[in-house]
């Protein structure tokens, strides 16, 4: 038994004496798994290295409650620092080391909308904001810096910078000085970059329809933008000696239309230098026209990472994947770094610059693995060994040369995982794995590759359920992910939303279903060509070939009623349930929609508020008849709507003008509305909430009912 199943051991003996209190779920099912113990488990992110000392700390949330926690070397013991007990809906984000690795600085709250508004789901009579606050790494009261987000200590004594409405604040820890305004400039700031020695600080400046690189000096209060032009500049990069700065540049372009295809664009980006003394900038690297001539981000801190050697490491898709490059900081061709057909994700750089750190779908287009690559090219990628085959993310280097990760397989869900040189593994489960929660009652989900009804192969996973007895058919359920860009793994996945909804296609197989969770078309994971599918989205809605070839292949299964197939998802996978419902109510009996795009006009309107149907008629009546509201007359199946009325992705109105709709048409509808919710809800019990009254649905309209 290795050290990661010791741990989890210990913990079940402990709650088994009841030495450790957790919240009871309720009596669990005839599977023997409830979803209160499924989304009772605690779900880390943000782990980061501290810059000395070996520690490390990340956020943990389990059940509504957000804290961060602190591990240190050799045995890596996780204790929190902060205390929060209430399932207030106040997340903590953004956390960032000081450069004594002695405090902690993260976020609290969520960002306000147009209007000034901070979600406020628990209705908190005091109100709510976005503040960045500060704790020491042994814990203690933390303590509020100010309003904003983004926060970026210094690596050079103790101050912090962060973004209050634009703006760029600070405030030296080490002193009783008051936070203050930092820099006074136009635009909104963005992207904090400290230069190497605290002297100076980068930032990207948005314009609207350009933005700038900004370089503020500390001691002489001094700004200056570098090369401004009319193009859109970011992702500035520090050279280790502080002397250069790189930067991204992406073309001027007309406004891409969202949610279509763009798989190439006319002015490929490009990166560009500054030598700050003089401040004489220059292009050192472009993409070549074609593939990869649209800019791509990673998962990263930075998208430009400044390594060992002068050399700058960058995202590319020349090849229709995402991969890692470098190029030399004095120009000059590219060299891949992760050649093959997979995509590179969380990507991170060593202490010393050497080698990069990331994860990936190389030889497991499924999951995700941990591998690193020196910038130098001298070795081929490696893959980072972990106890079982499942999903890591969010690598780290610590300052004591161990890997850390966050790592779940199909059972155990998501925990941090620090690995040594000699291949020992500590698995981190908090001590908070609630009673209840047995792994072993979950299923392996199958990969299945399925055919859309115009021949593209599809990427799925399936959830069958544990009592499952030859010639039995069972009701079937559909599920898609939100997003699009996104992917669903065989395993618990890595995001909080698709954390939850890996755990509900769990429960729902416990209760008897046949689960399908389908990787539809402009889904990430498969290439560029697959993302930007031709005709998705609302310039087509081409992603209805792979509900219906998911629905098809349900139909023929053995195991599967035909007559009892239901279709679920949120947001994007809302669309799609409702595409299904709208489309094929003959194929798909009942659905349960989340907070669903209805009309892809009104949802390009809520991230585009001058967006008028009037500028590009053609392609406005192409959007809707994307969108289930153009096939509403046809929709015959009964659905559930959720939906909070303060979502900020997908407004409210979207169900209302739906709802009106299935009501004049006789359609049965019920509903489940979260007063002052967001669109990833953020209070656990309205998950949980959620969650249940899917599974009444079901089980009402295709377990014990008929259509």
């Amino acid at each position: 038994m290795n050290s990661i199943r010791r741990a989890v051991a210990m913990v079940v003996l402990l709650f088994a004496a009841g030495l450790i209190v957790a919240a009871q779920p309720a009596p669990p099912a005839a599977g023997g798994i409830t979803i209160d113990a499924l989304m009772a488990t605690p779900f880390p992110t943000d782990l980061v290295a501290a810059p000395s000392a070996g520690r490390i700390a990340w956020i943990s949330s389990s059940s509504g409650v957000h804290n961060v926690w602190v591990a240190d070397p050799p045995r890596h013991q996780a204790r929190a620092v902060t205390s929060d007990t209430g399932d207030d809906g106040l997340w903590i984000s953004q956390l960032a080391w000081t450069s004594d690795a002695k405090t902690l600085v993260f976020v609290r709250g969520d960002s306000a909308n147009r209007q000034g508004d901070s979600p406020n789901p628990a209705q908190l009579q005091d109100g709510t904001d976005q503040s960045v606050f500060a704790v020491t790494a042994d814990g203690g009261e933390p303590r509020r810096l100010g309003a904003g987000s983004g926060p970026a200590p210094s690596p050079r004594g103790q101050r912090v910078a962060w973004i209050s409405r634009g703006q760029v604040w600070s405030v030296d820890l080490g002193t009783t000085e008051a936070p203050s305004q930092l820099v006074n400039a136009r635009g909104s700031a963005s992207g904090l970059a400290w230069s190497p020695d605290g002297s100076m600080l980068a930032f990207t400046s948005s314009r609207g329809t350009h933005s700038y690189i900004g370089v503020f000096t500390i001691a002489r209060r001094e700004l200056r933008y570098l090369d401004p032009s009319l193009d859109r500049d970011g992702s500035p990069a520090w050279s280790p000696d502080g002397t250069r700065l790189a930067w991204i540049r992406q073309g001027a372009a007309p406004r891409a239309r969202m949610f279509s295809p763009r798989r190439t664009v006319d002015e490929p980006w490009s990166i560009r230098l500054a030598d700050l003394k003089g401040g004489q900038a220059r292009q050192i690297w472009k993409a070549d026209a074609g593939y990869g001539s649209a800019y791509q981000s990673i998962v990263a801190e930075r998208q430009l990472h400044w390594g060992a050697g002068d050399h700058l490491v960058f995202p590319w898709e020349r090849d229709g994947w995402l991969h890692l490059y470098a190029v030399s900081a004095t120009g000059g061709a590219p060299r891949l770094l992760t050649p093959g057909d997979f995509e590179v994700e969380y990507v991170n750089i060593a202490p010393d610059g050497s080698r990069m750190i990331y994860n990936s779908n190389q030889d497991d287009i499924d999951r995700r693995h941990v591998w690193t690559v020196p910038i130098d090219g001298s070795s081929k990628p490696s893959r980072v060994a972990v106890p079982s085959v499942g999903n890591e993310w969010q690598p780290v280097v610590t300052s004591d040369g161990r890997t850390a990760v966050l790592h779940a397989d199909a059972r155990w869900p998501p925990h941090v995982l620090v690995l040594s040189a000699g291949g020992e593994a500590h698995g981190l489960l908090e001590n908070q794995l609630p009673a209840g929660f047995t792994p072993a009652a979950l299923v392996e989900p199958r990969p299945v590759m399925l055919t859309a009804t115009d021949g593209l192969p599809i990427h799925a996973q399936l959830f069958l359920p544990p009592d499952l007895k030859a010639g039995e058919k069972r009701p079937g359920l559909i599920f898609f992910h939100g997003g699009s860009r996104r992917q669903m793994l065989l395993g618990w996945h890595y995001m909080y939303y698709y954390r939850n909804s890996y755990a509900m296609n769990q429960w729902l197989a416990s209760q008897g279903y046949v689960v399908l969770s389908v990787n539809y078309r402009s889904g990430i994971g498969y290439g560029l060509e697959f993302r930007e599918a031709l005709n998705y989205g609302a310039s087509g809605g081409s992603e209805f070939n792979d509900v219906m070839g998911a629905g098809l292949y349900m139909k023929a299964r053995p195991d599967v009623d035909p007559a009892r197939i239901g279709l679920w998802g949120g947001s994007y996978g809302g669309y799609l349930t409702a595409m299904g419902l709208s489309r094929a109510s003959d194929l798909f009996a009942a659905g349960v929609d989340f907070h669903g795009v209805h009309d892809w006009n009104q949802g390009i309107r809520t991230f585009v508020p001058d967006y008028n149907v009037l500028d590009d008629p053609d392609f406005a009546r192409g959007a809707f008849a994307a969108s289930p509201m153009a096939s509403v007359d046809t929709w015959k199946s009964p659905v559930l709507l959720i939906h909070g009325d303060d979502d900020r992705n997908v407004s409210f109105i979207e169900s209302i003008n739906l709802i009106i709709a299935l009501r004049k048409r006789g359609v049965e509808v019920e509903q489940l509305v979260f007063p002052d919710e967001v669109h990833d809800f953020l209070r656990h019990q309205n998950w949980v909430r959620g969650f249940k009254a899917t599974a009444d649905f079901f089980g009402r309209k295709l377990r014990h009912g008929s259509r």
